[in-house]
């Protein structure tokens, strides 16, 4: 680091600019998820529903990089709003999947509104959010590495 600079400085800090750019982009996705009648976390696991229908929680809870004690009360709330059920695992009945309503399966279609919204919103590009996503992701393996 050259010598003019403040290795201690707040702009100098990756964590600063992660908190403040993930509490920033949270805020941004609120108006686009309101009409869907989901929260961030929600669409989160919305999402990864989606993408593999019948999880189990801690199967989901991994995917979604969160504890399993933060990430039921997230499906308790989207299975009162019947957009996802928990069943009983046809393997084992001690296990429950997650497995997506027919209204949750529809929502999909109107959640496809999101992502354009979001590069509209964020002035960003496919290719500029691609390069964001592959940083990101980076920083993550890197995080986990760490440990």
């Amino acid at each position: 680091m050259p010598a003019d600079r403040d290795p201690l400085a707040l702009d100098e800090q990756v964590c600063f600019a992660l908190a403040v750019a993930a509490r920033s982009v949270i805020a941004a996705y609120k108006p686009a998820l309101e009409p869907l009648g989901l929260t961030h976390p929600q669409y989160l696991v919305m999402l990864a529903l989606w993408q593999n229908d019948g999880l189990g929680l801690s199967e989901l809870s991994t995917t979604l990089s969160l504890d399993p004690g933060t990430a039921s009360p997230l499906v308790k709330r989207l299975e009162q709003m019947g957009l996802v059920e928990r069943v009983r695992s046809p393997h084992d009945q001690r296990s429950l999947q997650i497995t997506l309503t027919a209204d949750g399966r529809a929502l999909r279609s109107r959640a496809l509104d999101v992502p354009p919204a979001m590069l509209e919103r964020l002035g960003m590009t496919e290719d500029d959010l691609d390069h964001a996503n592959a940083l990101l992701h980076r920083i993550i393996a890197a995080a986990h590495a760490a440990e």
